[in-house]
């Protein structure tokens, strides 16, 4: 599967991060030299490799994400939102968290045999699977290699329930499926939604859909009978920030039925990356922008601590959190989606089992 797949335009402009910065594990460096011109290198296209692992399923043990477990079908993300905070993760692997990470991308081809094999197993306890807990499991190649609906099939066929957050509406494809477990209260999607102002989200997560195709995705799904919220994430202040009630109503029309909200945090190599690309389109905003988010992350640009990592600390956190509930309330959004079910699960060719 190693090389070229993507028949997408390449130049820069269609590419989150301006280059691969220093990977943090790693001694040696590439230098350029003073005569180089970022103009002439060459298009950086987009590689696909096959992800050997054995196992399928990531278990979380932070008190800040509503699930336990999680299923990444891809590593790296195509998307290339420059403020991702999984662009570290790609690290571990050689890569840079920079180009690498939207460009090289490794493929579970045997997720879903991997998942049916976890679902058989008599110590599995049916509970939540999130998909998408790190990258998005609807980035543009899925579209091709269907490996996420495949994981679908299997949690559709089990009954066990999943929950979605997903930027692209390529979801949509796959409301047969979604529709079967929501009828067992058994599924749920949050579309994430960034901004409305599509120049904004060409620039900030350049192949993603645009915010209109992401308002469709969530009017499919609801019509479908699925329960679907709204993810108004990053909020970055000075940038997005004041947004957020008008994507609540512009969602809510749309048929979300709840919402939530993440503040921005730039972990690791993510904060050089996202400091140039403030450099590159927003030079003026830059240093509004970053003592922004200091001032929500104790004077540093991240910040972990369980409890205020999703949504900051301080005063003008608290004063964002309070415009987002009122704006949500205002908009007929409940705060969180419904507590979803495995009384439904069931194992092929044996018999429903009562979870609770």
């Amino acid at each position: 599967m190693a090389g070229p797949e993507s028949n997408l335009p390449q130049g820069a402009a269609h590419r989150g991060a301006g280059g691969n910065p220093p990977n943090r594990f790693e001694r040696l460096v590439l230098e350029r030299d003073g005569d180089w011109n970022p103009e002439e290198e060459p298009l950086v296209r987009t590689q696909f490799y096959r992800d050997q692992t054995e196992g399928i399923l990531s278990h979380n043990d932070s008190p800040d994400v509503g699930f336990d477990v999680s299923i990444n079908p891809y590593r790296g993300c195509e998307h290339g939102c420059i403020y991702c905070y999984a662009r570290p993760t790609h690290e571990f692997l050689g890569f840079s968290a920079g180009l690498d990470f939207e460009s090289k991308i490794m493929v579970k081809e045997r997720a879903a045999e991997l998942l049916r094999a976890e679902l058989e197993s008599p110590k599995w306890r049916p509970q939540v699977i999130a998909i998408s807990g790190v990258t998005d499991c609807y980035q543009p190649v899925e579209r091709r290699l269907q490996i996420t609906r495949q994981c679908l099939a299997v949690l559709a066929e089990f009954r066990n329930p999943v929950g979605i957050v997903t930027k692209n509406q390529l979801v949509t494809r796959d409301v047969d499926l979604l529709g079967e477990l929501a009828r067992h209260q058994a599924a749920v999607v949050y579309v994430s939604v960034t901004t409305l102002d599509t120049e904004l989200r060409n620039r900030l997560e350049p192949r993603t859909t645009p915010p209109a195709g992401r308002l469709a995705a969530i009017r499919a799904l609801a019509d479908a009978g699925i329960p679907t919220g709204v993810l108004v994430a990053p909020m970055i202040p000075g940038l997005n920030d004041h947004e957020a009630p008008a994507i609540l109503a512009a969602a809510a029309a749309a048929g979300a039925q709840f919402a939530s909200f993440v503040m921005l945090r730039l972990p690791l190599g993510v904060a050089p990356l996202f400091e140039g690309w403030l450099e590159r389109h927003y030079p003026d905003r830059k240093e509004k922008v970053l003592n922004g988010i200091r001032a929500r992350r104790g004077g540093k640009l991240n910040a972990a601590t369980f409890g205020a990592r999703m949504r900051g600390e301080g005063v003008q956190a608290e004063q964002f959190a309070q415009l987002f509930r009122v704006a949500r309330q205002r908009a007929g959004l409940a705060e969180s989606g419904p507590e979803l079910s495995t009384a439904a699960f069931r194992r092929p060719g044996g018999t429903q089992l009562a979870w609770f």
